[in-house]
């Protein structure tokens, strides 16, 4: 009965930079790390366990092979992936499809998102959503490159919280720093790329058919209905509870008491440092710390000055 910290998978981008070192402390293995995918099964980068009995082995692995760790859940796959993204340059504007498409013709889930902002730079933005009316209007607009017609932009700080369903076109803006919580699935369909070129001078694959069949149309509004339970000075927030993920920020200022209420928890510490206590044995958390609370732990408790974002498997799995 222990936790399962993980072992962050760094990903290189055109729009990484070297943040995740000099604000986690990160050894990063170059100067363009865009993602640390720190709770993964996916192919596309695997997490493995840095400690305890199962040290060593992937999530995948587990996942197949120790069902028992996750309430004996069923699919064949992990279904959920935390990031940390470090947006050096605006990534491209893009959607994602939903399950039904994405299996059909990617033969993976499709990817609903949501982003806690870790930090951000003054007048920093995001594109949330669009303004096209109808389908007819949106594919005329990204015929005509009508970018600043179409895309809806937000300004963001540190602290907010957004939720991207499947469907929605957004973009996460330079000098943006999230936690995302997200299906597990890579599928990204780029509809703008601001025209940039790689090391090759090669722009990269835009993918407008898929995102011009996937997007939602007319943009809908993704209305929180977030809540917070005090306890001392500390909090949980409820960001978001859905059928993929429920979604929370602890909020430690001294101590904070949890129990389970999924099959299994899992949690990124965004700022701070502290410890976490399972059964009287006491874990050292730091910034980036990313870990798996298992199926058999009922309990546990956080002391310290940290922000940690939580997550657990929504009600339909």
């Amino acid at each position: 009965m222990e936790p399962l910290f993980m072992e962050a998978v760094f990903q290189e981008k055109i729009w990484g930079g070297n943040s995740l070192h000099s604000v986690f402390g990160f050894d990063l293995p170059s100067e363009k790390i865009g993602e640390d995918w720190a709770i993964s099964a996916h192919p596309h980068g695997v997490s493995k366990v840095q400690n305890g009995p199962f040290k060593g082995q992937k999530l995948d692995q587990l996942w197949r092979d120790h069902q028992e760790l996750f309430g004996n859940q069923e699919g064949d796959v992990f279904p959920l992936l935390v990031k940390i993204l470090d947006a050096a340059d605006d990534l491209s504007v893009q959607v994602h499809p939903d399950d039904n498409y994405a299996l059909k013709h990617e033969g993976e889930f499709g990817k609903t998102e949501c982003w806690y902002i870790i930090d951000a730079k003054p007048g920093a933005q995001i594109i949330y959503g669009h303004n096209a009316k109808t389908r007819e209007e949106l594919a005329q607009m990204i015929e005509a490159g009508r970018w600043d017609d179409l895309l809806h932009k937000v300004t963001v700080k540190k602290g907010d919280f957004f939720y991207v369903p499947s469907g929605t076109i957004h973009g996460i803006g330079k000098g943006i720093m999230i936690l995302e919580t997200q299906q597990s699935s890579d599928t990204t369909y780029r509809v703008y790329d601001y025209d940039r070129k790689d090391d090759q001078g090669n722009r990269r694959e835009l993918h407008i058919r898929q995102s011009e069949d996937v997007t939602t149309v007319p943009a809908r509004e993704n209305t929180l209905n977030i809540s917070e339970n005090k306890q001392g000075s500390s909090a949980v927030i409820t960001y978001l509870q859905t059928e993929f993920f429920n979604v929370y920020e602890w909020q430690v200022h001294g101590f904070l008491k949890l129990k389970k209420q999924a099959p299994y928890t899992l949690a990124t510490v965004t700022e701070g440092y502290g410890k976490l206590i399972v059964e009287d044995k006491t874990y050292e958390l730091t910034m980036g710390s990313s870990f798996i609370l298992p199926n058999d732990v009922e309990n546990w408790e956080l002391q310290g000055e940290a922000t940690l974002i939580a997550s657990e498997p929504g009600k339909h799995l």
